[in-house]
């Protein structure tokens, strides 16, 4: 008797049970898939062919034949512009500042408030708190902490003799003001998505680097660094395409007005301005599209600089 007969046998039940299990066809799978993608069509790519589109028409919203001007639109936003070029600075100069320095300051909270220590639980709470808080409340509150004349900052500088800044009615000052505040938000993410990061480090590769002599920065450096690079790397995702889209700060800071010297304006700002104060709906859409391909640019070239250097257990 073979004796591999019997193994072979149940192998083909098997795969006889297979073909005729219910709901085995990739049609099932389509159908639970089905609601997700509707939703995806109708409300993302949709949207997003129907503002390309708009973006070769003038139009204000009201008028009920828009006009076909082809590329005009962006003509004018590239050559002609300034206020596009001022915004787009602002924004690179907004990221720069704050996504480093928000991560940064994300990871350190992670690494302290990932040893076991009394309240900290109550900690990360707290310094997660400000992510979730009702955005315009916590802008206002900070408005009355940048206030020139009588806020809390300033009268702590005051304090200890140092310089009392402008902060929201100068021109230099009112984008640090904004770069603090979003600092202040996003830190708490960054620390908790970082904390799940640190979760994953098999706690033995640290043990081991601790036996091999290696002290609390070498550890951090050579062993947990390394193995939060894809936690990194999502971070650097998320962050930069949000830094590119603020808007809800600036609108409240400046109280609609893009700051001195439209000091404040960034791209996000600059594209309501057009959409919803001015009517120019054509021309916003060609600033969404030129944002979409600034943001496609910079993720492209995020992916082939940092992809390779990103390590996985």
């Amino acid at each position: 008797m073979d004796p591999s007969r019997p193994i072979a046998d149940m192998a083909a039940a098997t795969g006889r049970a297979r073909t005729r299990a219910p709901g085995g066809s990739p049609l099932t799978g389509y159908a639970f898939l089905a609601p997700a993608l509707l939703v995806l069509l109708v409300f993302l790519l949709l949207p997003a062919l129907w503002v390309f589109g708009l973006s070769l028409f003038r139009w204000d919203l009201i008028a009920e034949n828009p006009t076909l001007v082809g590329l005009a639109n962006f003509v004018r936003l590239l050559t002609r512009d300034d206020v596009w070029w001022q915004s787009v600075r602002q924004t690179i100069y907004y990221t720069a500042v704050s996504v480093p320095a928000g991560m940064a300051l994300g990871l350190l909270l992670a690494v302290l408030l990932n040893a076991r220590m009394p309240g900290r639980d109550l900690l990360r709470g707290a310094i997660f708190l400000p992510y979730v808080a009702p955005l315009v409340a916590t802008v206002i509150i900070w408005q009355w902490i940048f206030n020139a004349d009588y806020g809390l900052l300033n009268t702590a500088l005051g304090a200890v003799h140092l310089p009392r800044p402008g902060w929201l009615r100068s021109p230099e000052w009112i984008m640090p003001a904004l770069i603090v505040y979003g600092v202040w938000q996003h830190t708490g993410v960054n620390m908790v998505i970082y904390l799940a990061g640190l979760s994953n480090i098999p706690a033995d590769l640290q043990e081991a680097a601790r036996v091999d002599g290696a002290g609390a920065w070498s550890v951090f450096w050579r062993v947990t660094w390394p193995l939060l690079s894809p936690t990194t790397y999502f971070l650097l995702f998320i962050n930069l395409i949000g830094s590119f889209k603020v808007f809800a700060p600036v609108y409240v800071f400046t109280r609609n007005t893009g700051g001195p010297d439209r000091a404040a304006v960034t791209i996000g700002y600059y594209l309501y301005q057009q959409a919803f104060q001015d009517f120019h709906t054509g021309y916003a859409a060609a600033i969404s599209v030129a944002l979409f391909v600034l943001i496609l640019a910079i993720t492209g070239l995020q992916m082939g600089l940092l992809s390779r250097r990103v390590f996985y257990t």
